[in-house]
């Protein structure tokens, strides 16, 4: 008998997993840097109308957006008439007053005074709804109004 056994083929050597930590941490970076994270689901029509002089805002200051247009397709039990949307609901004119309160609770107190309101009016819509909605934004004291419109000509609205 020998007292040293031969070795038996040990086949493939192990992989070296020592650097998976790693590569899994940049993949998940640079899917947090990469992804941009959706607002709103829309349920209106929001085909806005073209504007040749056109700004764009400062992302410094906080924005709320306030939807107005008639119901999707797949929305049209709530009708046909221009409706209003908050976030991701429907709403009534009454409903404003609130959702501004609830925008300026949420952000710092220095920032509230900056909060614009920017209205994303479909080219469709009645002006009677964006009336009521600019009296009630008047009611909460938030002036900053801006309407969101595409680049191009403006005498194509007229179409």
């Amino acid at each position: 008998m020998s007292k040293f056994k031969k070795k038996k083929d040990g086949g493939l050597a192990p992989i070296n997993t020592a650097s998976l930590p790693d590569i899994v941490f940049m993949l998940l970076f640079f899917f947090m840097v990469a992804t941009v994270m959706r607002e709103d689901t829309l349920k209106i029509k929001n085909a806005l109308p073209v504007a040749d002089q056109v700004e764009k805002l400062d992302k410094k200051n906080p924005i709320a957006y306030i939807y107005m247009g008639k119901p999707s397709d797949n929305y049209k039990n709530f009708g046909t008439e221009a409706r209003i949307q908050l976030n991701d609901d429907f709403a009534d004119v009454s409903d404003v007053a609130a959702f501004i309160a609830a925008e300026r609770a949420a952000m710092r107190e220095e920032l509230i005074p900056f909060l614009t309101v920017s209205l994303k009016v479909d080219k469709e819509a009645n002006m009677g709804i964006v009336g009521d909605v600019k009296q009630e934004l008047r009611k909460v004291n938030a002036l900053k109004i801006n309407y969101t419109t595409g680049v191009g000509d403006a005498l194509s609205n007229m179409k």
